[in-house]
């Protein structure tokens, strides 16, 4: 926490919090995280349902425990349940349910059914997922463009609350605005602060039918590759390890990697028109 703080602070006469959190990529309510309330037995239960959901996102809690129960890990259904729920993996959903749904709140239709996504700035999408820390975990947001994979900003979180997805949202439109921008239906994305920002920019709305996880399936590409490439080959032990770590590796996921679905060109020459790919075409 210290580390964070002085990351932040040292410059404090010259900028802002606020500012310096934005320059940094860091929403603000990760300055003052604190490391949650739960037992290094569980953290670590935790980061091996995280690993098995991505690999078998079918798992509800029941299969979750036999599997835990035959890689030699002594839990009940009730444990394991808790500790889904805290991680925001719905059993009955094939996806994480990290962004639940408030029925007060406005509903778009999903848009890309059938649609032919060809150029880039057509549709831009966001997802929230779990990150797992040493001694605790954050929730991280991001904006992706359908058509190069580019991942056009992101952001860290100690708890779901809407603002940081807000922030993470500012930031893309900095970059350039979409025609169509793609979500979930849950809280952080439906509610009026995100949906008027999005209509105030001229950008039509698209929300996935509830448990579909393959209607947002780009986002979920990517955070496959975030966990195996990178969290889960590194024992992150701060906020500001972790933040630092996911910075290095989604400029390298923008602008080195090769993708196989980009025809083995990088999601920055596709994003600048260096390279021209055919476009994915969504379910139907």
């Amino acid at each position: 926490m210290d580390v964070l703080r002085v990351l932040v602070d040292e410059d404090s006469a010259k900028l802002s919090i606020r500012r310096q959190c934005e320059l940094l990529g860091l929403s603000r309510s990760t300055l003052y995280y604190e490391a949650v309330a739960e037992t290094g037995a569980n953290l670590c239960l935790m980061r091996l349902i995280d690993e098995q959901y991505l690999a078998t996102p079918f798992y509800g809690s029941r299969r979750m425990t036999v599997w835990l129960t035959h890689a030699g890990h002594a839990v009940n259904r009730k444990r394991v349940q808790r500790l889904m729920q805290l991680m925001g993996l719905e059993a009955i959903y094939p996806k994480p349910r990290l962004s639940l749904a408030n029925k007060e709140h406005r509903k778009f239709p999903y848009l890309l059914r059938g649609l032919s996504v060809n150029r880039v700035n057509q549709v831009w999408a966001t997802d929230i997922t779990y990150v797992p820390l040493s001694r605790g975990f954050m929730y991280l947001v991001a904006v992706i463009d359908w058509h190069s994979r580019y991942v056009l900003s992101w952001r860290l979180s100690n708890s779901l609350e809407s603002s940081f997805c807000i922030e993470a949202l500012e930031a893309a439109l900095e970059l350039g605005r979409p025609e169509i921008f793609n979500t979930d239906q849950g809280v952080q994305f439906t509610n009026r602060t995100f949906t008027g920002r999005l209509e105030r920019a001229g950008v039509s709305i698209s929300m996935d039918g509830r448990g579909r996880a393959l209607d947002n399936v780009f986002v979920e590409r990517l955070w496959w590759s975030v966990k195996y490439e990178h969290v889960y080959r590194h024992d992150h032990q701060t906020v500001a390890s972790l933040h630092q770590g996911l910075d290095t590796y989604l400029e390298f996921f923008n602008r080195k990697r090769r993708h196989q679905s980009l025809e083995y060109a990088t999601p920055w020459d596709v994003y600048r028109g260096k390279v021209t790919v055919a476009g994915p075409v969504p379910r139907t």
